[in-house]
């Protein structure tokens, strides 16, 4: 059966084989280095004849005495982002699709869409200078009355800073997966729908969303996967000394104290540490989404 398949869409599965090629090169080859994480890596003695020192970097990891902070700072971080910017996209992309003017509903999709072409360091050289004793946040404060603070040397700032960036930057680029999903429903359930009486609102709960909702549940297990990794570049470009405490993530410290220093299986193990969590996360929540909604990743 399956092979008759193949044989009926092969130009599908040729088209697949580069894509295929590229995730074996850079996916699934790179696993090979994994085990410099359990070695004293050496760029001169490479990474088989290394000393294998087993746990080592893991235990170094565990008790160094910034771990708590860090971790805990990473754990804050990741569900700020789950609970504050994740939604945002599905409620976008509800509401862009109940625009009946096309010209206005493409203006707004594009306008959208554009921050997530900035990189990260252009977001952060605009979040400084907007946060700065002469950038708006400051001028609009003045207006009643606040004295200019230093936003970004702020710890009690950097998490709203950090929740909003996210949202300007990325929300308008995810809803596009939404959008594609909403435009898959079929109309006529709209239609019978509006004969049976049903507002927009009532069309929204009981025919858009239940049907986005798979869409929503794969992208949110996928989001899951990730929660340890909240992009050092986002970090990185708005983090300041005075914000260690608050904004100090697995990603930065392992570039100070990995990169930086040369400590590359120490670097490597606490990738490895990030991405145990996150498989664990994944099966966890791929459990609970088979149980109560029959579905998942697999």
């Amino acid at each position: 059966m399956a092979f008759n398949r193949m044989k009926v869409y092969w130009p599908l599965y040729v088209m697949a084989i580069p894509g295929l090629i590229f995730l074996f090169i850079f996916k699934y080859i790179p696993l090979a280095g994994v085990v410099i994480a359990f070695k004293d890596y050496s760029v001169f003695k490479g990474f088989i004849d290394s000393p294998w020192v087993g746990l080592k970097h893991f235990e170094t990891l565990i008790h160094h005495p910034d771990f708590v902070r860090v971790f805990g700072n990473t754990l804050m971080l990741g569900f700020l982002k789950i609970v504050l910017v994740f939604p945002v996209p599905v409620l976008l992309a509800l509401m862009i699709n109940e625009i009946r003017k096309s010209t206005l509903k493409k203006g707004i999709q594009t306008s959208l869409y554009i921050p997530h072409f900035l990189s990260w360091v252009i977001v952060g050289g605009i979040v400084f200078d907007f946060f700065s004793t002469s950038g708006l946040f400051n001028i609009v404060m003045g207006w009643f009355g606040v004295d200019p603070v230093l936003a970004m040397q702020e710890s009690a700032y950097f998490r709203p800073i950090y929740v909003i960036t996210a949202i300007w930057r990325d929300a308008g680029w995810g809803t596009v997966v939404y959008m594609a999903a909403i435009s898959s429903i079929d109309p006529q359930l709209y239609e019978s729908a509006m004969i049976d009486g049903a507002s927009k609102f009532k069309q929204i709960r009981h025919i858009t969303f239940p049907l986005l909702l798979p869409t929503v549940l794969i992208l949110f297990l996928l989001e899951i996967g990730n929660f340890l990794d909240l992009g050092f570049d986002h970090v990185f470009n708005l983090l300041t000394p005075m914000t260690y405490n608050v904004g100090d993530i697995i990603d930065t410290y392992v570039f100070r104290a990995g990169i930086q220093q040369a400590q590359y299986s120490f670097a490597t193990a606490v990738g490895l540490f990030q991405s145990v969590i996150g498989f664990i996360l994944v099966f966890i929540f791929n459990k609970l989404s088979k149980k109560f909604s029959d579905g998942g990743l697999w």
